[in-house]
């Protein structure tokens, strides 16, 4: 089922994810639904909390070089946690809580994550290039923060503004 997702300036996406301690039917469910979501959506990474549950939870998919994703690439996370990070990199990012906005943005170019399965089995993850920049931006929603926070001061306010006219356009 598509879920509606959040979009800024929504207060819940500054809301601190709860981990996740039953790994049963609803969580599969709440996964299913954010699968289609994503999907429906046309992104590469969803957090539980951008369709307002505030679980530590979120899934990526990134799409092969013609843009097709496929079941099998999903990966499922549940109660990330980043172990190590080398390295700095900047890439374009934007979001489904911040539709048709993208900037710049500098994250660790390398990541070793630690995270559960849908079914609580624990994994870890050595990772780099646009699946460790998808981690990143997904888990940082978990702690109620958005990539624009990461702007520079000037390039933050200038958002605002575009985002503030936007808005108003759309009334």
């Amino acid at each position: 089922m598509v879920l509606p997702i959040l979009v800024y300036p929504d207060k819940r996406l500054k809301e601190q994810s709860r981990p996740v301690s039953e790994f049963d039917s609803s969580l599969h469910k709440l996964l299913d639904d954010m699968n289609d979501t994503m999907m429906a959506s046309n992104g590469i990474g969803l957090a539980a909390i951008q369709v307002g549950v505030p679980l530590r939870a979120l899934i990526i998919n990134l799409p092969d070089e013609e843009g097709n994703q496929y079941p099998e690439n999903l990966i499922e996370v549940i109660n990330p946690v980043i172990l190590e990070k080398r390295g700095s990199t900047t890439y374009t990012e934007g979001c489904l809580s911040v539709p048709e906005y993208y900037d710049d943005v500098d994250r660790a170019e390398w990541i070793r994550v630690e995270f559960y399965t849908r079914f609580g089995e624990r994994r870890e993850i050595e990772t780099d290039g646009l699946l460790a920049i998808a981690f990143q931006h997904e888990m940082d929603h978990l702690d109620g923060h958005l990539f624009i926070e990461k702007l520079s001061f000037l390039k933050r306010k200038k958002f605002e503004k575009e985002w503030k006219k936007k808005l108003k356009e759309k009334r």
